[in-house]
């Protein structure tokens, strides 16, 4: 009829727990009283009262020196060591029959009272059989102590497991990130250089907007995220940009709705996608044409499209998204969202021809 309980293992606060463990305790001797109840000459208030208040008491007594003892322990340690719930069986060796004897005294001295037998002590009962009694109720605690100690070790695994992922994502976040700016540096001054020879006036124009664009597109990409305002700012930029390079070859069209224009979206998002639509629906297409991008809400997804009318997809060419920048945008979304965010790649689906991509991400 003890109640040896959970023992936190992991950096958390030492008090985590400790009304759960003690509810726990108490579902423990209210089965234990029924039980007994169904015994010859037993009643059930009486072995309510003693069993309730000697479970309550041996709880109160184990659990709470398990902590001190721990405070004890790890008095000297780091803050994170400092908050571990469990000192060592070395120390619960002594916190057990210890917590036991006196859980057991005080919870009968209270049943007692509340029963009208207070005179009813621990010396008038036969020394052997209280002994007995302590030494058995040691075992149910040994197994509930060693029980909930093994489970505090699994859910501290778990936690160190989901740190771990955690970080490795992050990682994995902060790589693709780095390796989206020298991509998009190297395609925007391919762009250039193509202007240079066929059009130095242009190409001096473009050069003019192109350092600015770039120091605030490379300060935008050292943030995680940013506000979708801000992502179709940029997107902004860069169409400026091409349209100094196409000319009347390039019409753009931008489309946020004002609702959404706070939404959290991770930093250059839209970037590879508008650069894949004119360099390979656009600027192959003798004519030209017209690049759209907008937003809109569906539910709890926030929907993106990036829509040309262009070349289309060539039959067999590689598969639609197997770029690095569109590779690159996938990758981010499994790494931040999972099965959560999708790209799709696919012919328009109207006369005008083209390519439409179609990103959907959690709306935040």
């Amino acid at each position: 009829m003890t109640g040896a309980l959970a023992t936190p293992v992991a950096p958390a606060p030492m008090l985590r727990g400790f009304g759960r463990r003690g509810l726990h305790t108490l579902a423990i001797g209210v089965a234990v009283a029924l039980c007994l109840s169904l015994l010859p000459g037993q009643r059930l208030a009486v072995t309510l009262a003693y069993s309730v208040c000697i479970s309550q008491a041996c709880w109160l007594f184990i659990d709470g020196g398990r902590l001190l003892a721990a405070r004890w322990v790890h008095r000297d340690a780091a803050s994170g060591a400092a908050q571990h719930g469990w000192p060592g069986w070395g120390w619960m060796a002594f916190v057990l029959p210890l917590g036991t004897l006196t859980g057991y005294a005080l919870g009968h001295a209270i049943a007692g009272i509340l029963l009208g037998n207070a005179s009813l002590s621990l010396i008038d009962q036969d020394p052997r059989a209280l002994v007995a009694f302590v030494l058995l109720s040691m075992i149910p605690g040994f197994v509930a102590t060693w029980f909930f100690v093994s489970r505090a070790h699994l859910e501290a695994s778990r936690t160190r497991a989901a740190q771990a992922e955690r970080l490795a994502a992050e990682q994995r976040l902060r790589l693709l990130a780095s390796q989206l700016e020298p991509h998009m540096l190297f395609n925007t001054l391919a762009n250039l250089r193509a202007l240079i020879g066929i059009d130095p006036a242009r190409a001096q124009a473009m050069l003019d907007r192109l350092i600015p664009f770039l120091r605030a597109t490379l300060a935008a990409s050292r943030a995680s995220t940013q506000p979708l305002a801000d992502e179709f700012a940029r997107i902004a930029d860069y169409l400026e940009l091409m349209q100094i390079r196409m000319g009347a070859r390039l019409q753009a069209h931008l489309e946020l709705p004002p609702e959404l224009a706070a939404c959290a979206v991770p930093s250059l998002l839209l970037q590879p996608l508008v650069e894949n639509a004119i360099k390979h629906g656009l600027e192959p297409h003798v004519a030209g044409g017209r690049i759209s991008v907008g937003a809109a809400r569906e539910g709890s997804t926030l929907v993106l499209r990036v829509r040309d009318t262009g070349a289309g997809l060539v039959a067999g060419a590689p598969p639609p998204g197997s770029g690095f920048g569109l590779q690159q945008v996938r990758e981010r979304l499994a790494a931040l969202h999972g099965d959560g965010a999708s790209l799709v790649l696919e012919p328009a689906p109207d006369a005008e021809g083209g390519t439409l991509a179609t990103l959907r991400l959690p709306l935040q």
